[in-house]
C-alpha cells in the first residue's frame, strides 16, 4: 500500500477533508455567513486568502464549512446505499429464482435512466434541500452495490466452506451474515470509496443547479453557481470552490485505486 504514492496522496487528502470538516470552527478565520457588501468580490489578499464573494463573505471560511456538507452527503449516501445494496444483493444472489429476477429487473430499470437526471427529477418533485438530495442519490446509489454483492455471492455460495455450513445445518441467514458477507467486504470497500467521490460530485452538481443546500448554507456547488456571473470579473469566486471539488474527488479516486490493489487477494 505504501508503495503506491497516489494512494498515499489520496489518503492524505481524504484525511485532510475529514479533519477540516470536524474542526471547521477552529480553522475558519471568519464567520462563513458574515457579510461585508462594501468589500464584495474582492480578490485574494493576506486577510482573505481566497477572496470574498459578492456579499463580502470570506470564501476560504465558506469552503471550509462547505466540506461538512460534502462529507455529510457522501457518508450518508454511501452508508444507506451500502446497507440496501448488501441486503438486496446477498439475498438475490443466495436464493436466486424469482427473488433474483425481481430484484435484478428492478436494478435494470433504475440503471436504464441516467443517474444524475433521475436525481434531478426526484429532487424537483420533492423540492430542493439537502435531505432530498441524499434521498435521491440513495435511490439510484444502491444498485451498483447490489450488482457487485450479487456477483460475489453467486461465486462464494458454490465454495466448499458454504457447502460444509449447509451440511452442518446452518440457516441461510447465518451463512449470509457469518460466511458470505465477511468474504466479499474487500470489493465493497473499494466500491464505497469510489461512491464517496461520486456522491460529493453529484451533490455539487445539484447544488450548482439550485436543488441542493439552500443559501446561505455554504456549499461548494452553490458557490460555483453564485460566482458564475462574475467569472471574468472575479474568477476567484469559482476557481477555489472548483479546486476544492476537484481535489477531494481526486483524493477519493486515488485512495480507491490504492485500496483495490491492496485488497486484491489474487495478488497475494
Amino acid at each position: 500500500m505504501f508503495k503506491n504514492k497516489l494512494a498515499i496522496l489520496g489518503a492524505f487528502i481524504v484525511g485532510g477533508l475529514i479533519l477540516t470538516a470536524i474542526f471547521a470552527e477552529m480553522l475558519a478565520p471568519y464567520n462563513p455567513l458574515e457579510q461585508n457588501i462594501a468589500q464584495g468580490l474582492r480578490a485574494p489578499n493576506t486577510a482573505h486568502w481566497c477572496g470574498q464573494d459578492k456579499l463580502g463573505r470570506d470564501l476560504f471560511s465558506r469552503i471550509i464549512y462547505g466540506s461538512r456538507i460534502s462529507l455529510w452527503v457522501g457518508i450518508s449516501t454511501v452508508s444507506i446505499s451500502l446497507v440496501i445494496g448488501l441486503a438486496i444483493g446477498s439475498i438475490s444472489g443466495f436464493y436466486g429464482g424469482w427473488i433474483d429476477e425481481l430484484f435484478m429487473r428492478t436494478v435494470d430499470i433504475l440503471m436504464a435512466f441516467p443517474g444524475i437526471l433521475l436525481a434531478i427529477a426526484m429532487v424537483a418533485v420533492l423540492g430542493p434541500g439537502l435531505n432530498h438530495v441524499i434521498l435521491a442519490l440513495c435511490l439510484i446509489g444502491w444498485v451498483g452495490y447490489a450488482r457487485l454483492v450479487r456477483a460475489q455471492v453467486l461465486y462464494l455460495r458454490e465454495l466448499e466452506y458454504v457447502t460444509a455450513a449447509h451440511a452442518l445445518g446452518a440457516t441461510p441467514a447465518r451463512i449470509i451474515i457469518q460466511h458470505l458477507l465477511p468474504n466479499l467486504i474487500a470489493p465493497v470497500i473499494v466500491e464505497a470509496t469510489f461512491g464517496m467521490a461520486g456522491a460529493i460530485l453529484a451533490e455539487a452538481s445539484l447544488s450548482f443547479l439550485g436543488l441542493g443546500a439552500q443559501p446561505p448554507t455554504p456549499s461548494w456547488g452553490s458557490m460555483l453557481n453564485e460566482g458564475r456571473q462574475f467569472l471574468l470579473l472575479a474568477p476567484h469566486h469559482t476557481t477555489f470552490p472548483g479546486l476544492a471539488i476537484m481535489l477531494v474527488v481526486l483524493g477519493f479516486n486515488f485512495l480507491g485505486d490504492g485500496l483495490r490493489d491492496f485488497l486484491d487477494v489474487k495478488k497475494v
